[in-house]
């Protein structure tokens, strides 16, 4: 079993680069290791596994920014002039300190360092941080009925509300969950949630085939979706990977299908088939095969 931590852009929904590690691994454990990979000025979009005090300051060391959910156990409040506290949590008053009101649930604050260190960082690197950082914290209410949540509280290191409006940082967050279809039709579509290799040079070549013919398919998608002038994330991944699996003499891209907008879809999250009424292999073959043995001689 392995833990992947993926790098994927929101438009085009490329893989730029793939970071594996064991099974029980936070994301925060190597995120900082994708950070080079990025463009100065470039948006990180995440959710609450990457809203910390130490990975906003690490994108601001790296002139990165940052579009994140913030944590549950981050308290949050938009009174003005509200008191705050230093200390941990359990006081039920946010350790931020109010700076400036920018509009309705829309505030600049000042995060301040914790005293307890993360323990995916190294204490080196804890030291450099800065005593405290300026960010943006904003609430938006989910108008949509299908939607689990009915208002998302975001924090953010773009400052400035006339170049940054609120409306428009919550449709960037909105787009994150393109990457969870992304992210389906890799494990799922070409079938990356069973690998066979058994070593982990094994799993990482495997992985690296995964990633490299997953990129060829967006290759095709985009190409596609500059001719239907249509948005890549509206073309048929499988309607993609169909056209290029086939060999083929050299001829030009069909049109692939195009998927309907259905922004109020919703669909049960159930099993179609049935299970085989068989129990789960969890001993090696050789051992079952020698029970089975011993139980039709003993017959």
């Amino acid at each position: 079993m392995a833990h992947l931590l993926a790098l994927i852009e929101a438009h085009s929904g490329f893989l730029r680069d793939v970071i594996v590690a064991p099974l029980r691994t936070h994301d925060m454990a190597h995120a900082e290791e994708l950070h080079p990979k990025l463009l100065p000025g470039d948006i990180i979009v995440g959710d609450r596994g990457f809203c910390s005090y130490a990975h906003l300051a690490l994108c601001l060391q790296a002139n990165l920014h940052a579009v994140f959910r913030v944590h549950q156990k981050q308290i949050v409040d938009f009174h003005p002039y509200r008191p705050s506290t230093p200390e941990t949590l359990g006081t039920g008053i946010p350790t931020s300190r109010y700076v400036k009101h920018l509009g309705h649930c829309d505030q600049i604050v000042e995060w301040r360092k914790p005293a307890q260190r993360p323990k995916w960082m190294t204490a080196e690197q804890f030291a450099q941080l800065p005593d405290s950082i300026l960010v943006r914290e904003l609430k938006w209410q989910v108008r949509n009925s299908n939607h689990r949540v009915g208002e998302v509280i975001l924090v953010t290191t773009l400052l400035d509300p006339e170049r940054y409006p609120a409306p428009e940082i919550a449709g960037l967050f909105r787009q994150r969950w393109q990457v969870e279809v992304d992210l389906r039709d890799l494990k799922i579509t070409l079938r990356l949630g069973q690998l066979k290799g058994h070593s982990v040079d094994v799993v990482k070549k495997e992985l690296l085939v995964f990633v490299f013919v997953y990129n060829l398919l967006r290759v095709v998608i985009l190409q596609a979706a500059q001719r239907q002038r249509v948005q890549p994330h509206r073309l048929s991944f499988i309607d993609a990977m169909r056209w290029l699996q086939p060999p083929k003499p050299a001829c030009s891209l069909l049109d692939l299908i195009v998927n309907p907008e259905r922004p109020n879809r919703v669909e049960p999250r159930v099993i179609k088939r049935r299970k085989k009424q068989y129990p789960w292999m969890t001993r090696p073959r050789a051992e079952l095969r020698k029970r089975l043995k011993k139980r039709r001689d003993a017959a």
